[in-house]
């Protein structure tokens, strides 16, 4: 984390920088959740483009919000500096101040729900994955429990990590992800002789970002960068 825009090259930090809101490989794993509970195919275009929209215009939201707040960017960057880059007291900031007590709170419980609804559907999805690989039907609560407990179990040990760490690699490991998964649709679309090249071209730029990124990284590999833009 730098308040340094020098610091760091655009090419590949902005699109790493930019995660879930831009692609996700996170949101690529609810794909199929969201499909067993759609009554026709058809609604995909809706729900997944729609979702889609929607958290760009969240995202844009907070930026401005952030960027009215704090003045500009200069301010901001200073006061997550002063702050151990605290993005929860500068949501905290935000909401209340802008919106007072009450509108503060319904703020922060949007916040708090977002994770919360996010880390469920993470575990169901995983708990799903898991069932169709070993073939467990989850009809019954025992098989649900047999998987999920040891999910839960390995959760508790991650968060016994230094979240700092964990975050280091969320970003990379979202869009590597993301990467996979966009090569895999178009293994599939050429498979099934489609346009496969919907899917190959950004395959390949975010392959080209994943990558370079693992490689400039100054807490990964910190090779010398050849360029910056």
């Amino acid at each position: 984390m730098t308040s340094d825009p020098e610091a760091t090259p655009l090419f590949p930090i902005l699109f790493i920088t930019i995660a879930c809101g831009a692609i996700s490989g996170f949101h690529a794993t609810q794909s199929p959740l969201m499909a067993r509970c759609m009554k026709n195919e058809t609604l995909g275009r809706k729900i997944f483009y729609g979702t889609m929209v929607t958290e760009g215009i969240v995202a844009l939201i907070w930026a401005a919000a952030a960027m009215t707040f704090f003045g500009n960017v200069e301010g901001l960057n200073g006061a997550m500096i002063a702050n151990n880059n605290n993005a929860a007291w500068a949501a905290n900031e935000i909401s209340l101040n802008m919106l007072g007590q009450i509108g503060g709170v319904l703020a922060l419980l949007g916040i708090v729900a977002a994770p919360i609804t996010s880390g469920d559907t993470a575990f169901r999805s995983a708990r799903l994955i898991l069932s169709d690989i070993f073939k467990s039907n989850q009809k019954k609560i025992v098989n649900r429990l047999l998987i999920s407990l040891p999910l839960f179990v390995i959760a508790f040990v991650l968060t016994q990590i230094d979240f700092g760490i964990i975050w280091r690699y969320f970003a990379w490991s979202n869009q590597t992800l993301a990467m996979i998964v966009l090569w895999t649709i178009t293994a599939y679309l050429i498979y099934e002789n489609k346009a496969y090249w919907v899917t190959l071209l950004p395959a390949i730029f975010m392959t080209m970002v994943c990558s370079t990124y693992i490689l400039i990284a100054r807490k990964v590999f910190n090779c010398q960068t050849i360029f910056l833009i």
